[in-house]
């Protein structure tokens, strides 16, 4: 592992000159002192940041416990070229609660461990020897905030926790006057893109350039939406995944992004039934459950490369869609699905108080228990705080994530697991982003809402339902398990069914779509998610083992079965 990981450049829809990476070494300490204590006179050791404590790569491997308070330090000089305009320094995840001071003057906080921020740091740094300091709290399960599928007693289908620093931490050069983010809606149905450059004032100059030639251009105020004709535009698609380039500046600010041409919504197909539809056409998404979990790493991928081979090699066997599951990822996954063609299916993460196992378990069984979602305190939702904060938390989502061409579903909740008020929070979401489809209860305790009908069947014989006038999905299914030796890294083994050898892992594998699934598209069916891309833990039902180092089906036996999972 490199003594700087993660140096790529972290932001690739608004890319600007003038970048400093901050991941490689840092002083770190764990203890149990309050963060208004002040930092500690002396550090435990080193940590490679972005990994957390938790992780191997980090070099730590220690966990940072409820109560306790983890502290980063590191000094770091500036480029030449960062004298001019303002200094703006970038987190790209930290989880969940921290404090940031530069030179000893506190820059500002946050709270939520799964969405960037950043500060205006100009007025608070040196010409050399600029000292950071970050302090962390992580209440992980025992609290109310977002935790994903995080815990600290792991098992089964609960990994390990981890906290801190996790993703990027990155600080820019910007001029005075300068571009804040980009919205870019694509319009199919007026040929055109919608731009709208947020800044506080001035006129940005756009350009838009397909494989290096200049193809439209525009003057678009700042705040203002501004559409620019794209009169018989390349669609974007997992088969043809072509973007478009995007250059603005505004003032002496330059910027670059992309985007492509599509549409994701629903209707009817030629025999009238409820389809998802790209680019108004029935398209069915043939998807794996992707946790973003990693041996080494935990929720760090520990490379590049390492993101791309997941989605490389998921679209090698057939697969056309990725269900990002309760986890956001560091936006340089997004690009690489934009750019690769693998549709996303991106879910919010859950938070709450414990879940009760008759809610969250019981429904796997009996699958036609229903609970009403407005009883919160059922669903570990009764803290009127940790709800309004998921709120909070689930815009920042929408927008952070707006621009990716390949999200094409947001999730809301899964399982039950901290939902509430699924139909409201449903609605809100159309109203936040009316480009995309909405399922808001995947898995059980449906509430008659959203654009889908989403299933989990893991026990049962898949059989679709009657029609209710929403899109059928089986949003999780398989979850087929099989041991391979030396590649595990559970304490136990978990798996819905578990096979002895590969041969029999694959002909079970062939079978449930033969018997049950493929014949279910003509009654209904438009999306799949077979569980899943890689084993995580004590789960040994993935297609790779948990280091990716071995597929442990024929990759011919996967794609005779994805080749059939599409509309006739």
């Amino acid at each position: 592992m490199s003594d700087s990981p993660l140096q790529e450049y972290p932001r690739p829809q608004l890319v600007r000159d003038g970048y400093l990476n901050l991941n490689g070494h840092w002083q770190y300490a764990i203890g149990p002192h309050a963060i208004g204590d002040g930092p500690p006179e002396t550090y435990d050791g080193e940590i490679l940041v972005p990994f957390s404590p938790e992780a191997p790569l980090s070099g730590v491997n220690r966990q940072l416990l409820p109560g306790q308070t983890l502290w980063y330090r590191r000094s770091f000089d500036l480029p030449g070229d960062f004298t001019d305009g303002r200094v703006i320094l970038h987190f790209g995840a930290v989880d969940q609660t921290c404090r940031v001071w530069v030179n000893g003057v506190e820059a500002g906080g946050h709270t939520g461990g799964y969405l960037p921020f950043s500060f205006d740091i100009t007025e608070h740094l040196r010409e050399s020897g600029n000292v950071l300091v970050v302090a962390v709290r992580d209440d992980s399960d025992t609290g109310h905030g977002s935790r994903g599928k995080q815990r600290l007693r792991r098992g089964g289908i609960w990994y390990t926790a981890q906290s801190g620093i996790w993703q990027t931490v990155w600080a820019e050069r910007v001029p005075e006057l300068h571009v804040e983010r980009l919205t870019l809606t694509p319009m199919l149905d007026d040929s055109c893109v919608e731009v709208t450059v947020h800044a506080p004032e001035g006129e940005a100059h756009v350009e838009i350039s397909a494989g290096g030639e200049v193809v439209a251009h525009a003057a678009a105020p700042a705040g203002r939406p501004v559409r620019v004709p794209l009169p018989g535009a390349r669609l974007w698609s997992p088969e043809d995944p072509f973007l478009y380039d995007v250059a603005v500046s505004l003032g002496t600010d330059r910027v670059r992004s992309y985007f492509g041409m599509r549409s994701f919504s629903v209707g009817p197909d030629a025999d009238g039934v409820p389809r998802l539809l790209l680019n108004g056409r029935p398209y069915f998404h043939a998807g794996v459950l992707d946790q973003g979990y990693w041996p080494d790493g935990l929720y760090t991928p520990p490379s590049d490369e390492a993101m791309i081979h997941d989605i490389a090699t998921m679209k090698r066997l057939g697969f056309t869609m990725l269900r990002k599951h309760i986890k956001i990822e560091p936006l340089r996954w997004y690009h690489h699905c934009d750019r690769l063609g693998m549709l996303v299916w991106q879910d919010m993460v859950n938070g709450g108080a414990a879940y009760r196992p008759w809610v969250i378990t019981t429904p796997a069984i009996l699958p036609a228990l229903r609970l009403d979602d407005r009883r919160h305190r059922r669903f570990g939702r009764a803290d009127a705080a940790g709800r309004t904060a998921f709120e909070a938390e689930l815009r920042a989502t929408v927008e952070h994530l707006r621009n990716v061409v390949s999200l094409a579903v947001w999730v809301p909740f899964n399982e039950g697991w901290g939902q509430f008020d699924a139909a409201r929070i449903a609605g809100e979401l159309a109203r936040l982003d009316p480009t995309r489809t909405v399922d808001h209860a995947s898995g059980w305790h449906d509430q008659r809402a959203g654009d889908l009908r989403s299933l989990h069947v893991y026990f049962r014989r898949f059989r679709p339902p009657r029609p209710d006038g929403r899109v059928l999905v089986l949003s999780e299914y398989g979850g087929y398990g099989l041991r391979v030796e030396g590649r595990t890294w559970g304490e136990k083994e978990f798996g819905y069914r578990r096979y002895g050898t590969a041969d029999r892992l694959g002909a079970a594998f062939a079978r449930l779509h033969e018997e049950q699934i493929i014949p279910a598209i003509r009654r209904g069916l438009s999306a799949t998610v077979y569980t899943q891309l890689s084993d995580v833990e004590d789960e040994i039902n993935g297609l790779l083992t948990y280091d990716r180092a071995v597929l442990k089906l024929p990759e011919d036996l996967v794609r005779s079965i994805t080749e059939r999972l599409r509309f006739q």
